[in-house]
């Protein structure tokens, strides 16, 4: 038998979801508190359990508006309200699923959902503000320096120098990045494996909601393309494994967009390998053989 849950999270459950926890089936998280618990009426939800920011609501909206539309996500139980100091939310556990969807087809299947994803969305207008962005696709921060705050770190990633050729990357994905402009959609900033569950090549279920952006569609194409995995949770994609995922999305972009899309999965990926040597950690977001490559399709180009 798991842990009864703590007696705040407890009156919390009566509070918002009218009915008390019996039993707790996990807990996990990063930068929020996530927890599956069983409640005594015999639904199992989770509850996430985060510091209060205003992006929070806009985040549930969204993630209610595209359950509404079909997208497979949990379906939200509350909107983001107080807990303690803190706020969480509540949504359905889905349990289950493949981490990655039948290798063959990888780069079709994260595509084709992200697109659907990027659909289904509402406008930026409909929403309420998602600034800030995670400090990993904040390219356009308003901070000092070349790099923004990491969220879960009191480290300041401008004042530890180099890697050299890791802040060469940044700046000029950053620089492409902000040479460009189109308009802007909501879409999912993290699309990694680890937060996606396949049925085969079908989309059981897409994890952390908190992770919703205003971008222009090149850039958000970006990222996922440079975050997701054909092979392991593990192993973010390859050059080639990015490229199938920008030829197999949904619509086909201009040479300037394409480039953009290149530049931003720059910048994400830097953003993390930056992160990592600054706080002693091996440097497995990016190489700089790779950094080399992407910025070459992204249009500009490198330096030692």
């Amino acid at each position: 038998m798991s842990p009864r849950p703590h007696a705040d999270l407890a009156r919390w459950c009566v509070e918002h979801l009218g009915s008390p926890p019996s039993e707790e089936i996990f807990r996990s998280g990063h930068l929020s508190t996530v927890i599956g618990l069983r409640l005594a009426d015999d639904r199992e939800v989770v509850v996430k359990v985060r510091p209060d920011s205003p992006r929070m609501a806009a985040c549930v909206e969204i993630q209610r508006r595209v359950f509404q539309a079909g997208f497979p996500c949990p379906q939200p139980l509350t909107g983001a309200v107080p807990f303690g100091e803190e706020i969480a939310t509540a949504e359905a556990y889905v349990p289950g699923g493949a981490l990655l969807p039948n290798a063959d087809h990888a780069a079709g299947a994260f595509a084709e959902a992200f697109a659907r994803l990027i659909n289904l969305a509402p406008r930026p207008s409909e929403v309420s503000t998602l600034d800030p962005a995670p400090s990993w696709a904040a390219w356009n921060h308003a901070e000092d320096g070349l790099w923004p705050c990491p969220e879960d770190s009191d480290t300041d990633l401008n004042e530890v120098a180099g890697p050299a050729w890791i802040d060469d990357a940044g700046r000029r994905s950053r620089d492409r990045l902000r040479a460009g402009e189109s308009e802007t959609v909501i879409g999912h900033c993290d699309w990694l494996a680890g937060n996606l569950r396949w049925d085969g090549n079908e989309l059981l279920v897409v994890h952390d909601w908190d992770s919703m952006i205003v971008d222009s569609e090149a850039v958000l194409v970006g990222f996922a393309a440079a975050l997701y995995s054909t092979v392991s949770v593990d192993e973010l994609a390859t050059v080639e494994d990015t490229e199938r995922f920008l030829d197999a999305y949904g619509r086909e972009f201009s040479a300037d967009e394409l480039e953009r899309s290149w530049a931003a999965g720059v910048w994400t990926r830097a953003y993390d390998a930056k992160y990592q040597a600054t706080v002693g950690r091996p440097i497995t977001s990016l190489s700089e053989d790779e950094a080399r490559e992407r910025l070459r399709r992204s249009g500009t180009g490198f330096q030692k």
